[in-house]
């Protein structure tokens, strides 16, 4: 197989993360092995909101296991199909229920990570707007022969805004978020930057008290910790009128709601969950999806899991039928198992070749030294089913770096040295996993 035709920006971006044991951004597509199935599933619930339906997925695994690769990996598949996408790491401080400010930061931050095709590191609500009065502009022109700076032209063209914000008008809500867009339509018009960007902060939460919205809107709510939710919705609903394909919201590290302390706050984080897993189960909510990562702690436990609520333990458990070496992708809950040996070895192909393309030097490793390499990290007791494809990456890439700067070396020089240490399988016998400091180390 000839390496692959990458760019330096792309195969930059790919070792540099991979070495520092992060996601990269982009090209995840060259490295993406074993997950075909789970990856079917989820671009099959890209097709059901492009239609209009809704989705709502967990992806559980341990750390290290795939879970936000796969996450970044769907929402570079979803960008390419036409979806407006917006991601954002659960935190102490941030969160999905909560009072001064916690569950408004999560909005926050989805809109402030708000990307598509065009944009896709963020940032991208002025993009769609603007884009989209640019595109009624320019279908009012074709239609009536006039110019801009014609008489009518701007009221012809604001009618046509208006008819796509009354779709949304008539959800919860939906009124000031019409009036809003019909704000930022007019700063737009008038060349008000002061009024365009008062609808931006308040479409991005930014505002703190509803006096200041109506001073410089003129509308009288604003989006706080108890609504956030309904306004996702209403940006879902508005960027498919846009010509989206719909919204689809990533949101990681979920098992900060599981470390919540106090028993009634986690159980309002959980029920806020359950509410929008309620939303997109019975089709109260359209063009949207939600995709959350966590570990199996998260679902499982059943003192301060989701499996502590009867209402999330009837509907994410797995089926008494589903054994080992059988999947089921078909549930709301979609778990990450293990990379078979056969799987990690091809990701170190494909390593050893992008590693190559990038350096403009032939792989110089056989398949034979590569099998060395996953012995060597996977030889010690439980690191077969323990160690994870995040583990074995981070090793490589750093052998890797060793050969590339030592020539001289070979990679069984190295890797039976007695001073190559892989890391370690994330798994103590002594750590019971039920307890709630099972995810705290020093």
């Amino acid at each position: 197989m000839s390496p692959p035709k990458l760019s330096k920006r792309v195969s930059t971006a790919l070792i540099n993360a991979l070495s520092a044991g992060v996601v990269p951004r982009v090209g995840l597509e060259h490295i993406a092995v074993g997950r075909e199935r789970e990856i079917q599933a989820l671009l099959q619930d890209l097709d059901n909101i492009a239609g209009g339906g809704a989705a709502f997925r967990f992806v559980v695994g341990r750390y290290g296991a795939g879970k936000s690769f796969t996450l970044q990996l769907l929402r570079n598949h979803a960008m390419e199909q036409g979806f407006v996408v917006a991601d954002a790491d659960l935190t102490p401080e941030r969160r999905l229920a909560g009072s001064n400010g916690a569950s408004l930061a999560t909005y926050r931050e989805l809109m402030h990570n708000l990307a598509t095709k065009s944009r896709p590191d963020g940032g991208a609500l002025t993009i769609i707007l603007e884009r989209w009065i640019a595109g009624i502009q320019t279908q009012v022109a074709q239609e009536t022969g006039k110019k801009p700076n014609d008489d009518g032209f701007d009221g012809q063209v604001e009618a046509k805004i208006r008819e796509v914000v009354k779709d949304v008008a008539d959800l919860v809500n939906g009124f000031e978020f019409a009036n809003v867009i019909i704000a930022y339509w007019s700063g737009y018009r008038t060349d008000d930057d002061s009024k365009k960007t008062a609808a931006l902060r308040w479409l991005r939460g930014e505002f703190a008290t509803k006096t200041e919205a109506r001073a410089a809107l003129g509308v009288r709510v604003i989006i706080d910790d108890e609504t956030w939710y309904d306004y996702i919705k209403l940006v879902a609903r508005f960027v498919s009128d846009l010509g989206y394909k719909g919204l689809l919201i990533f949101l990681d590290e979920a098992i900060h709601l599981y470390k919540i302390n106090t028993t009634i706050a986690r159980q309002n984080n959980y029920d806020k969950l359950l509410a929008m897993f309620n939303d997109a189960m019975q089709g109260r909510v359209g063009h949207l999806g939600t995709v959350i990562g966590g570990t199996p702690q998260l679902l499982e436990d059943p003192r301060r899991g989701l499996y502590s609520d009867p209402a999330w333990q009837r509907r994410t458990a797995k089926s008494r039928f589903v054994k080992a070496g059988v999947e089921d992708v078909s549930g709301p809950a979609i778990w990450l198992e293990p990379l078979t040996q056969e799987d990690i070895l091809q990701l170190l192909q494909r390593l050893t070749e992008i590693y190559a393309a990038h350096h403009t030097s032939q792989p110089q490793l056989t398949q034979r030294e590569l099998q060395d390499f996953l012995g060597a990290v996977t030889n010690r007791v439980g690191a077969e089913t323990l160690l994870t494809p995040g583990e074995v990456v981070r090793d490589f890439i750093g052998v890797l770096n060793i050969l590339q700067q030592n020539p001289q070396m070979t990679l069984s020089q190295i890797v039976h040295s007695a001073s190559f240490q892989p890391s370690k399988a994330h798994k103590d016998a002594s750590i019971d996993e039920t307890s709630e400091f099972a995810e705290f180390t020093v």
